[in-house]
């Protein structure tokens, strides 16, 4: 439903549609940010994205470029990054303070978000010790996170042979993301690249010594590293 989401989830999507990496690069290598990218991220129609993203141009938080795509302006972005910034906090403080797991903490913490003021996060992060990540791999810090793009690659776009670590996981499917937290392909992990198999939609990796298929989709959720 269109009601359950909030103006801030609606920022944090243009947010990753902004600044593509992964599961968040606009279809089509280029594609602006517009209603139906929104609203497939979403999951909701697209016209009830476009009335809100009327709304947020209404009140000032976007602007419209020269192809009609939802541009942040400078108080939309900052906005947006504190709602970024709080989620990944609020992550931590489940994972490391309430005993769930880095993927349930997804789920609750996009629930929670509205319940914490911006006080009561930085006392979070204080008492967290100031995590420099989300369970996931995102940095906390979104100036960081986008000098960090400049050096991760989706694993899919790695040639065979190639050597990389686990950065960052995709969280934008959640059945996915429990998925790699099951395979064991977490941050830090270490692979090598086997051969590409397109007519199968996967590809091969070398993971604790063994090889295994992972498909194109889960080889594009992981960002990595190479080394």
């Amino acid at each position: 439903m269109a009601q359950g989401h909030s103006v801030d989830e609606y920022l944090e999507t243009i947010y990753f549609l902004a600044f593509p990496i992964g599961e968040y690069r606009p279809l089509g290598g280029g594609s602006p940010t517009l209603a139906s990218r929104v609203a497939e991220m979403l999951g909701v129609s697209r016209a009830s994205a476009g009335e809100m993203l009327k709304r947020l141009e209404r009140e000032g938080l976007i602007e419209r470029g020269e192809h009609k795509e939802a541009l942040l302006t400078k108080t939309g972005r900052a906005r947006a990054e504190r709602v970024v910034r709080k989620h990944r906090i609020i992550e931590r403080l489940l994972t490391d303070f309430m005993g769930y797991t880095a993927a349930e903490a997804h789920v609750h913490a996009d629930a929670l978000g509205d319940t914490f003021t911006e006080d009561m996060v930085e006392r979070i992060d204080g008492k967290l010790g100031h995590p420099d990540r989300c369970p996931h791999g995102w940095p906390v810090d979104p100036d960081f996170e986008q000098e960090e793009n400049l050096e991760l690659e989706p694993l899919s776009a790695l040639a065979p042979g190639s050597r990389a670590t686990i950065v960052r996981l995709a969280e934008h499917d959640g059945d996915l993301l429990h998925w790699f937290y099951d395979e064991g392909l977490v941050p830090g992990r270490e692979l090598e690249v086997g051969e590409s198999q397109p007519a199968a939609g996967q590809m091969t990796v070398r993971l604790n010594g063994a090889d295994r298929a992972i498909a194109e989709k889960a080889a594009a959720g992981l960002f990595v590293k190479p080394v």
